[in-house]
């Protein structure tokens, strides 16, 4: 990875603390999330309003803003510092860093009441899509400079970066036309929770591979800056990194031949991420898996970036092998997709840790660093382990409080152990979060 100039570096560290920003925030809503759904907790939470709202804003700011925002990164540090493009990225980040904040203080203003359709929940309420708006405009700005970073590729290793922030400009771009067309399709009729099914179900399908393309990236960077030697040459990487955003194609395809409210559109969107979601993962994982079971054990320095790799992997893989078990609308879903989404915030976690001393910020050291990884990838296990069993005995998803239907012994401590790794979840979340401030807030970088 190469390092970037000081005018580039200042952006790079802007787009690295909004995506901490709202890692921390979402970190604030779970664990009122966790709480609402522990066993008893109806007595302190007795409105469940509350718990759909907090819901809300914590999947978006934990998934989408989070995500996103370390695309910002990433595109950021393809793009070559220039003049004549500094203003646009400025504008871009302000955009983004607006955004992010009124999503989590529309949570305390307005009436609307929440609805928790599929990927990209929402308020109803004018805050809430104007800030959204905002955020969704300032990452496709960014996102178009991301496009340029996929010209005068070579198949040179030093080129891979290059390679997979182009793959993920190109599927947010794609996922936003397809937000369009869906908007435009809609018919008016169509209201309330199922319009914003609808209208985010290919955008969000879209979206997946878009951060499967920035896990990626994220592994391979992780691995080779944790004593790791990857297997076979750099132009395997290429080919999976071109195979994993391939699917995408498809997109458009798609919205020509079903329109938006149908059930054809949707079967269609759900088996392209079927069998085009692990085309190019699953091999990835299986050669970066060969390197880590080879590699020499890990210097201090390298320690938290190679136990973020190790959790990264073992939970986004976790989670597909629980997709083969869904069946209903239960908590195996939730099982399923928080074991892939923490598995690509494990490795995001990583990925800013491995970025602080290119930044010029000193490297994170210690006990805790050491811990974090473990305490954060660990919790996650206990909490999908938890869901997953809880769905197998019939408990609902987004449910809270007696609503989830409590009845037997072992349903309470499964959901039980899933309250606990959750809690667990949050502490290494807040750790994290506490690490990279402390760091931002302490040091002194070179750019300053």
């Amino acid at each position: 990875m190469a390092t970037p100039g000081q005018g580039q570096r200042r952006l790079v560290v802007k787009w690295l603390q909004l995506g901490v920003l709202a890692l921390g925030l979402a970190g604030l809503f779970a664990l009122l999330l966790v709480l609402s759904r522990t066993p008893g907790s109806e007595a302190f939470f007795p409105w469940v309003d509350f718990f759909r709202t907090a819901l809300v804003i914590h999947v978006d700011q934990s998934v989408l803003i989070w995500f996103l925002a370390m695309s910002g990164v990433v595109w950021c540090l393809n793009t070559q510092s220039d003049s004549g493009l500094t203003g646009i990225q400025q504008a871009a980040y302000l955009l983004a860093l607006t955004g992010t904040l009124g999503v989590a203080l529309s949570a305390f203003v307005g009436d609307g009441s929440p609805l928790m359709n599929n990927y990209v929940p929402v308020l109803q309420r004018p805050l809430f899509f104007l800030m959204l708006g905002l955020f969704a405009v300032g990452i496709a700005l960014q996102s178009l400079l991301g496009l340029s970073a996929g010209r005068g590729l070579s198949w040179s290793a030093s080129h891979l970066p290059s390679l997979a922030g182009f793959t993920v400009a190109l599927a947010f771009l794609v996922s936003l036309g397809a937000l369009v067309t869906a908007w435009l399709q809609i018919p008016p009729e169509v209201t309330g929770q199922s319009y914003y099914e609808y209208l985010f179900w290919g955008a969000g399908h879209t979206l997946q591979f878009a951060y499967t393309q920035l896990i990626m990236l994220a592994w391979i960077w992780l691995a080779l800056h944790s004593g790791v030697s990857l297997p076979g040459r750099s132009r395997w990487y290429f080919w999976l990194l071109i195979l994993g955003i391939a699917p995408v194609v498809l997109v458009p395809v798609i919205y020509l031949l079903y329109q938006t409210v149908s059930i054809e559109s949707r079967s269609a969107f759900t088996q392209l991420m079927q069998y085009g979601g692990g085309l190019a993962v699953t091999p990835m994982g299986i050669l970066i898996l060969i390197g880590l079971v080879r590699a020499r054990h890990a210097e201090a320095v390298e320690r938290p970036l190679r136990r973020s790799l190790w959790m990264s992997m073992l939970l986004f893989f976790a989670g597909g092998a629980i997709a083969l078990f869904i069946s209903g609308i239960n908590t195996i879903i939730p099982a399923h997709y928080h074991g892939s989404i923490v598995g690509v915030t494990m490795g995001l976690m990583g990925l800013a840790y491995l970025l602080l001393p290119k930044l010029g910020y000193p490297p994170v050291s210690g006990r805790l660093a050491e811990l974090q990884p473990w305490i954060y990838g660990s919790g996650q296990l206990l909490h999908i382990t938890g869901l997953a069993i809880s769905g197998a005995m019939g408990i609902q998803r987004k449910t809270a409080g007696a609503a989830q239907g409590l009845d037997s012994l072992s349903a309470k401590l499964a959901m039980g152990v899933m309250g606990i790794g959750g809690l667990l979840a949050v502490i290494g979340g807040i750790i994290f979060v506490w690490l990279m401030l402390r760091i931002f807030l302490t040091a002194r970088t070179a750019q300053v």
